[in-house]
């Protein structure tokens, strides 16, 4: 049992003859076990965040060519956003070398990189429609460069996201032309 002591024996050098005090003796066991029945309450009834991580789906491997690492997709639903230093943001739909909307500079955010996304979007929706396969959606392959840091690449994420775009890729690779046009801008 936990006490606490206070007080002194009442004794000491002196004529008079007082009365001797009694220690006033403070049982803690009863706040002891409830500190320690709070700390349980909490440890069991509290839960651990969860890790949070991002769906990652990956094309499925060619049994019969094993060495084929390119995947073919349609460069009229394609399209290709470069990340480069200082926020800069590059994009075309298509081939670069004949590219369906031209290399732009564009911005984050609603006003810039947002809204192109939302509208080539729908012309692929309307393209896919046209031809019969309505739920071919816009495929967009995002390239950071080594200039680009870690929050573009999650705002840029962010953003596809949020207008709902299902099909994107990260690739590390550039080709010789996109290497020219990166470092012009």
């Amino acid at each position: 049992m936990a006490e606490l002591n206070t007080g002194d024996s009442g004794g000491g050098k002196g004529g008079k003859v007082r009365s001797k005090k009694q220690n006033s003796k403070v049982d803690l066991t009863a706040m002891v076990d409830l500190a320690f029945l709070l700390i349980t309450f909490f440890m069991l009834t509290t839960s651990l965040s969860k890790p949070k991580a991002m769906d990652l789906s990956l094309p499925d491997k060619d049994e019969k060519n094993p060495e084929q690492k390119d995947t073919k997709v349609d460069e009229n639903r394609t399209m290709t956003v470069m990340l480069g230093g200082d926020n800069k943001v590059i994009y075309y739909m298509g081939l670069l070398a004949s590219p369906k909307v031209g290399p732009k500079d564009i911005t984050y955010g609603k006003d810039g990189i947002r809204r192109e996304l939302l509208k080539q979007k729908q012309n692929v929706l309307a393209y896919s429609t046209a031809l019969g396969k309505p739920k071919n959606g816009i495929i967009v392959i995002i390239k950071p460069t080594k200039k680009s840091n870690y929050r573009n690449l999650v705002d840029i994420l962010d953003e596809m996201a949020i207008t709902g775009v299902e099909t994107y890729a990260i690739v590390p690779e550039f080709s010789p032309e996109e290497t020219k046009l990166i470092d012009k801008k």
